[in-house]
């Protein structure tokens, strides 16, 4: 064999490699956002049995149907730091397949409404980090801890550290090409509309505009969110707030469930599933 016959061989078996690779990064994929398993809210703390029941058929659906990762957004637990509930919590998060990732996300009921620095070392201590990435052929998603932004008082440091450390994120998705680029965290931006009154449920305004615009200056193409124990939708710009009702307890009208998120290439698909009838397979395109 000749010297450029051999490189000739060698370039196309690269190229296979490469177009190989490139398939797989590409391929679609599903993940399950849990949200609000909130342990001892269907009975102010007295129990938590509903809870039990409801997250285990989570689970279970979860280690049926096969998804990349569960990712819950906060409110693990009714009652901050409190060690049964979060016990149970704990045990029946670990009868997920170890195949399956699970990511956590800090909520109020995790670490109070008004968190302290003891409040967040307390959390990083029992589930880890409370901002970080995800990363699945290609995807990236931006895992933040919102009550920086709902209740920076008492955390002016640890808001500020994340604060450094999204846009930084934020720069590294533009320079990776990072398709889709997704946020995860636990208050909702907004329910319906990015100029809405401040509420419970929403971030106040002067902090939501800054972050909404910093959001779309790097191509956030979804926020996911819980908190508001029922479903809501709303876009500011390209990007879509999808607020998903909880594992646990419901406010509205809404069943208890969980939602589906399908990615293929950059197309985002998502919907809610009721926990009594989650589909048998997950079908992608």
């Amino acid at each position: 064999m000749t010297n450029v016959l051999k490189i000739q061989v060698v370039a196309g078996f690269l190229c296979l490699i490469s177009l190989a690779g490139f398939g797989q990064k590409s391929a679609p994929f599903f993940f399950i956002q849990m949200t609000d398993t909130q342990f001892g809210f269907f009975t102010d703390n007295k129990s938590f049995e509903r809870e039990t029941e409801n997250f285990e058929k989570a689970v279970a659906a979860a280690n049926r149907l096969r998804p990349a990762f569960v990712v819950i957004t906060g409110d693990l637990i009714n009652k901050p730091a409190d060690k049964a509930q979060l016990s149970e919590y704990k045990r029946i998060v670990a009868l997920l397949d170890p195949e399956i990732p699970v990511y956590h996300v800090a909520g109020n009921h995790d670490v109070t409404n008004d968190p302290k620095q003891n409040d967040i070392a307390g959390y990083r201590k029992e589930l880890g980090k409370d901002f970080y990435v995800i990363k699945h052929n290609g995807m990236r998603g931006i895992v933040l801890n919102s009550l920086y932004f709902k209740s920076p008082a008492g955390v002016e440091k640890e808001a500020a550290a994340q604060d450094r450390w999204l846009t930084k994120q934020l720069k590294k998705a533009r320079r990776a090409s990072a398709a889709p680029l997704l946020v995860f965290q636990h208050h909702s931006w907004f329910l319906a509309e990015p100029e809405e009154k401040d509420e419970y449920f929403n971030i106040p305004a002067v902090t939501r505009n800054k972050y909404l615009a910093l959001f779309q200056q790097y191509g956030v193409s979804h926020v996911f969110a819980g908190h508001y124990h029922r479903n809501a939708f709303g876009k500011s710009g390209t990007m879509e707030m999808v607020t998903t009702g909880p594992i646990g307890k419901p406010l509205g009208k809404d069943p208890s469930g969980f939602r589906i998120v399908k990615v293929s290439g950059n197309k985002v698909s998502h919907q809610y599933y009721e926990l009594d009838h989650i589909p048998g397979q997950i079908v992608l395109e």
